[in-house]
């Protein structure tokens, strides 16, 4: 035995509680205004990438056409706008071809849409992880909207091969395309965290969500220009952000009217849909296992 030797004294074993790990709680924070843990979103980025790779897989499972449907479905919709409400009923374009001009516009729209279905899904669809393992819980509805961004990525050649056979020529402007997209994203992230945590406890939110996206999408943009709207009545119009973000990213691809001032109404909508949403959900986030 040398000098130093830990010694057993009567007893099985000695503790040294100086040698123990620290307690660690994981759990959301509290109060007012919740601080956002940029740190821990980072630290668990492989899960979110892990959620949005399982979305997408299941999503086009033992589908025929596959990826393909985020090409065909804006395709169908094109072809019925432009007969119907181009040729038919004579809705302006603002001198954009009307097949090119609603293509735009649908691509931009159907992210919107599936990635706010998606987020406000996103705590229900995984509830087993929500009930049995702590992840920042922001992570789920953040992981739902990725798998959108493919389906835009996969129209933006379609979008090219319409460019080409009406003749269309992008502008400097495209280089702005990505910072629309972003807007959308955001839009979607805003309103999807408010409806995400709404859904655990109010399960009203999967019936109201496709009225509310029907209604949404006749207030934008997307099948007539938003020239119709005139004088002061465009700000009032802007309180609806989809509509400087459908405008922008048809004007970054094909021209036509660019967003006004006011854009500005609209980023001031989006900011505050932020706010709310991440406030409202970091608020309720400790009773998410409890409730879902």
């Amino acid at each position: 035995m040398q000098p130093g030797d830990d010694v057993a004294v009567g007893t099985v074993g000695v503790r040294h509680p100086e040698r123990e790990l620290a307690w660690v709680e994981n759990a959301p924070s509290s109060g007012w205004f919740p601080r956002l843990d940029a740190r821990e979103l980072w630290r668990e980025r492989e899960l979110a990438l892990v959620l949005a790779l399982k979305d997408l897989k299941v999503r086009y499972k033992q589908t025929f056409f596959g990826v393909a449907w985020a090409v065909l479905q804006p395709l169908v919709a094109v072809v019925i706008f432009s007969l119907l409400l181009g040729r038919a009923a004579g809705l302006p374009s603002g001198g954009i071809p009307y097949p090119v001009f609603s293509y735009t516009g649908l691509v931009v729209w159907l992210y919107f849409s599936a990635a706010t279905s998606a987020a406000a899904q996103s705590l229900v669809d995984n509830r087993e992880l929500v009930t049995k393992v702590y992840f920042p819980r922001l992570l789920a509805p953040l992981a739902a909207m990725l798998p959108g961004l493919v389906d835009v990525a996969v129209s933006l050649p379609i979008i090219g091969i319409f460019l080409a056979v009406w003749s269309v020529a992008p502008s400097y402007q495209l280089l702005l395309l990505p910072a629309w997209v972003v807007a959308a994203l955001l839009t979607a992230l805003g309103v999807g965290l408010l409806l995400a945590a709404l859904n655990v406890r109010y399960r009203d939110v999967r019936y109201l969500l496709p009225f509310l996206l029907q209604v949404w999408f006749f207030a934008s943009p997307i099948v007539y220009t938003g020239s119709v709207v005139s004088g002061g009545w465009r700000y009032l119009y802007a309180v609806n952000p989809m509509v400087t973000t459908v405008t922008g990213f048809r004007w970054s691809i094909a021209g036509g009217r660019p967003p006004g001032l006011e854009a500005l109404v609209s980023l001031a909508i989006v900011c505050a849909l932020l706010v709310v949403g991440f406030v409202y959900f970091r608020r309720v986030e400790r009773s998410f296992a409890d409730a879902i």
